[in-house]
C-alpha cells in the first residue's frame, strides 16, 4: 500500500533563540572559509583542549543526517497508479438538438432542476447565461445558438471491458461520445444509460478488456481526509489537484437526493465527471458542479458521494435505466416550530404535507400531519434523508415506517411503488377573489380571511386568504393572497370563526406556535405560525 502523506506536525522543529541562530551562522561562514583553504577548524573544550569539529568528513556526515530528516511524502505514487484509469470525454450534439431551446434560453448543461433554488442563485450571481461556466462542466458553453456544438467533460473507468462513469449532463444529447486515455489512445464510446437525478451516466467502450480501471471506494470520507481530484480541466489534458473533504451531505438544491461531498481540490470547468481519489487510490466520488462566480475554482466543489454512484450504475449497467422505490406523499422538514407546535421534543423526521390518493402511503392509512420517524427501524432525521432511504429501495420492496399519527406512535406497513418517470409542475393558479376581500380579520396572526366557498376558484374547503398584512407573523412565514387554509392544529376549518376557536385551543395548551396545512396552487404544506400571548 502507498505510504500516506505524512502530517506536517511531525517535522523537527528548527527554531532556535536568534543569538544562537546568529552565531552558527557566523561559525557556518568561518568554517565554509577556512575549509576551502583546505585547513581543518577545530573548537576547544574546557576539559579536552582542541576538538576538531569541521572537517571534510565531517561535513559529510552533517549532509547524511540532514538528508535523513523526514520530509512530507507527496502524492505521486498515487496518482502514477490511478491516473491512467482517467478519461476525457468529449462529446458533439446534432444541431437539431443544440437549437432546440433557442427561443427559450434555457441551459441544458445546468444539473439542477429549473425553478429550483440553485438555479436561481447561479442565476443572480453566475455567467451570462444564468450559471457559471466552472459548473458546466462538460460540454465547453451553453447549447444555444445553431450548428453543432462540441464540449468536454472527464470520466473514468471502472472496468477492465470499457465501462466508465461520467456526468449525465457530460454526455446528456450527445450524438458522438469520443473517449480520450492519458496515452493520447481514443476510442468511440455510447451511452449504455443515464440517470438525471443524480446526474450520473454510464459509457462503454468496446474492443479492449484491458483497460486501467478505479475502485468505488467502499468506506465514507470524513472531513479532513485528503483528496485529489484528477481530470481534463478546460480540454487542457489529464490534470491533477489536491484539498481536502470540506464538508458532507450538502444539498445545493438539486434535487430531493443531494449528498453532495464538498472538497476544496480544485475543480474547473471540464472536470465534471471525473473522480474524486482518497490517499488509498479508490474513488470517493464523482466531481459534478462547483460555485463559481467567474467559471474557475474558488475552493468549493461538490463530488457524488462513491456510495450513490454505486448503486445507480449498477442499474444503469443491468437494465439501462434507474427504478426506485415510492411511496406516494408530499413531505416538508420538521422545524422548531412544527415541532413544538406538534409535541415533539425534537425536530427531527418527515412532515407529510399530503399523501396522493393512489399512492402506497395513502392506502396503507398515512394522513396529512403525519409525521415519518424511521424506516424499517433506522431514524429518519429529516425529509432529505427520508427521500434518499425510500429511493434507494426497489420498488415492490416491504418496508416499515415508524408514524407519529395526531399525537399517537404508529407502525406502519407498506409496499413501496415505483417512482413515476416524469413528476408534475404544481403551478400556482390565480384566483378571482370578487368581493372576498371583506372576509374576517385574524389580526394577531396578520390575515384577512373568508370562507373558501365563497371565492370563485377556490374550492369547497377551508378558508381563503384575502389579504397579508406586512411584517406580519403570517407573512414572514410565507402567507400571501390566494392561499387555502384547510386545517389548523389538526381541525378543518370552514370559516374564519373556526381559524380562531382553534388559535384559542392552543393559547390555552400553552402553546408557542400553531400549525395549519396551507393549499397553494396544486400543492400544501404545514407552516407553524407563532403566537401572540394574551
Amino acid at each position: 500500500m502507498t505510504e500516506r502523506p505524512t502530517d506536517f506536525s511531525s517535522l523537527p522543529s528548527f527554531r532556535a533563540p536568534r543569538r544562537q541562530l546568529f552565531s552558527a551562522r557566523k561559525f557556518a561562514l568561518m568554517a565554509s572559509v577556512v575549509a576551502g583553504l583546505g585547513v581543518a577548524v577545530y573548537g576547544f573544550s574546557p576539559s579536552h583542549g582542541p576538538v576538531d569539529v569541521f572537517t571534510s568528513s565531517a561535513h559529510a556526515q552533517v549532509s547524511t543526517e540532514v538528508r535523513k530528516v523526514e520530509k512530507p511524502i507527496g502524492f505521486a505514487d498515487i496518482v502514477e497508479r490511478v491516473k491512467p484509469s482517467v478519461i476525457s470525454v468529449k462529446v458533439n450534439i446534432a444541431e437539431k438538438t443544440a437549437s432546440k431551446d433557442d427561443s427559450s434560453g434555457s441551459n441544458e448543461d445546468s444539473p439542477f432542476q429549473p425553478g429550483s433554488p440553485m438555479e436561481r442563485f447561479f442565476k443572480r450571481f453566475g455567467g451570462p447565461d444564468g450559471l457559471p461556466p466552472g459548473l458546466r462542466g462538460g460540454p465547453g458553453g451553453p447549447r444555444g445558438g445553431r450548428g453543432p456544438v462540441s464540449g468536454q467533460g472527464s470520466g473514468f473507468f471502472i472496468s477492465a471491458d470499457g465501462f466508465a462513469v461520467t456526468n449525465n449532463h457530460v454526455v446528456d444529447g450527445a450524438d458522438k461520445v469520443e473517449v480520450t486515455m492519458d496515452d493520447g489512445k481514443t476510442f468511440t464510446a455510447k451511452v449504455i444509460g443515464t440517470d438525471q437525478r443524480t446526474d450520473l451516466a454510464l459509457i462503454k467502450v468496446d474492443g479492449r478488456t484491458d483497460f486501467p480501471f478505479a475502485k468505488l471506494s467502499a468506506g465514507k470520507p470524513r472531513i479532513g481526509d485528503w483528496v485529489l481530484a484528477v481530470g481534463n480541466p478546460f480540454g487542457l489534458g489529464g490534470s491533477v489537484t489536491a484539498g481536502i473533504v470540506s464538508a458532507s451531505g450538502r444539498d445545493i438544491g438539486s434535487g430531493p437526493y443531494d449528498d453532495f461531498i464538498q472538497i476544496d481540490a480544485p475543480v474547473n470547468k471540464g472536470n465534471s465527471g471525473g473522480p474524486a481519489f482518497n490517499t488509498d487510490g479508490e474513488v470517493m466520488g464523482v466531481n459534478t458542479a462547483i460555485y463559481s462566480p467567474s467559471g474557475g475554482s474558488v475552493g468549493i466543489a461538490f463530488s457524488i458521494p462513491a456510495s450513490t454512484v454505486r448503486s445507480v450504475i449498477a442499474q444503469l449497467q443491468s437494465k439501462g435505466s434507474v427504478s426506485r422505490g415510492w411511496i406516494g406523499v408530499q413531505i416538508q422538514p420538521v422545524t422548531a416550530d412544527i415541532a413544538d407546535s406538534l409535541g415533539l421534543k425534537k425536530a427531527e423526521g418527515a412532515l407529510v404535507a399530503e399523501p396522493q390518493a393512489s399512492g402506497p402511503a395513502a392506502k396503507a392509512g398515512i394522513q396529512s400531519g403525519d409525521v415519518i420517524t424511521a424506516v424499517n427501524g433506522e431514524p429518519v432525521k429529516d425529509a432529505r434523508e427520508l427521500a434518499r432511504t425510500i429511493g434507494a429501495l426497489a420498488p415492490g420492496d416491504a418496508v416499515k415506517l415508524n408514524v407519529l399519527q395526531k399525537g399517537q406512535d404508529k407502525v406502519i406497513n407498506l409496499t413501496l411503488g415505483q417512482l413515476p418517470n416524469t413528476v408534475e409542475a404544481k403551478v400556482d393558479t390565480d384566483k378571482d377573489k370578487g368581493s372576498a376581500t371583506k372576509g374576517t380579520d385574524e389580526p394577531r396572526l396578520g390575515l384577512t380571511l373568508a370562507p373558501a366557498n365563497s371565492v370563485a376558484g377556490a374550492g369547497k374547503d377551508g378558508v381563503v386568504v384575502t389579504e397579508v398584512v406586512p411584517k406580519s407573523a403570517a407573512a414572514e412565514r410565507g402567507f400571501k393572497e390566494g392561499d387555502v387554509i384547510l386545517e389548523v392544529a389538526g381541525k378543518s376549518v370552514t370559516n374564519a370563526g373556526d381559524v380562531r376557536e382553534a388559535i384559542n385551543a392552543a393559547r390555552s395548551d400553552n402553546k408557542n406556535s400553531v400549525l395549519m396545512r396551507v393549499k397553494t396552487g396544486g400543492s400544501s404544506r404545514f407552516v407553524a405560525v407563532p403566537l401572540a400571548k394574551g
